[in-house]
């Protein structure tokens, strides 16, 4: 009887437990939700830990329990929008494809990418393009840089180009996307995600042919 009893009290408390994660986790993705809400409607500088409490009608310290800030909730949707970048990245890359044209197709989708999911892009390169240090700190970052270093590499060792700093032409090549993109966001030309613009296009093309021209 008692072992009967004691083996109920264990269910009971296991059943409490998972109610109290359930309702932890329904109250994170409402301030998930509720933050991306504000963001898509009033921008980035307009989020405030204030604001979503308010908003999904919880007290404050509540909104503290599952983000101690609104950095934290800002590292959570950049580490959502590289991860996005990321798995964007990885499909455009076609092993039956030159490596050359790979990376092509890998500068386009970038593109696409920052315009379908402005306000990711916004917040991910708020500050410009990530060091290498911070780079390798944030997993989906990495991974999302990876997809364009490998591009590199193999367009490389495809041309059979010799004494050239990967890194380098790495770093150039993320500039050159993150830069034109800036400045078509700053303009506000740009409103169709699959019209690449033609300087993207120019400033890619001479990329490609400079890093295949490197030692020639």
């Amino acid at each position: 009887m008692l072992l009967l009893l004691t083996l109920l009290t264990k269910v009971l408390k296991m059943g409490v437990s998972e109610r109290k994660l359930r309702d932890l986790e329904k109250i994170r993705l409402q301030i998930i939700e509720q933050s991306w809400l504000i963001v898509q409607e009033e921008g980035w500088q307009a989020l405030s830990i204030r604001k979503i409490a308010d908003a999904i009608e919880y007290s404050v310290p509540v909104i503290y329990k599952h983000f101690e800030n609104k950095d934290a909730i800002v590292a959570y949707f950049t580490k959502v929008g590289f991860s996005l970048l990321a798995t964007q990245l990885a499909s455009a890359v076609d092993s039956s494809r030159t490596a050359d044209l790979n990376l092509y197709h890998l500068a386009t989708s970038y593109w696409k990418f920052a315009f379908e999911n402005k306000k990711y892009y916004e917040i991910m390169f708020g500050l410009g393009i990530p060091q290498c240090e911070v780079v390798n700190s944030i997993k989906e970052m990495k991974v999302a840089s990876d997809v364009m270093l490998n591009c590199i590499s193999k367009c490389i060792e495809e041309n059979q180009v010799e004494q050239i700093d990967l890194f380098l032409k790495f770093k150039t090549f993320w500039s050159i996307l993150h830069g034109i993109i800036t400045i078509e966001f700053i303009s506000n030309t740009a409103t169709d995600p699959e019209v690449v613009s033609p300087i993207l296009t120019d400033a890619i093309e001479g990329f490609i042919i400079s890093l295949k021209h490197h030692n020639k």
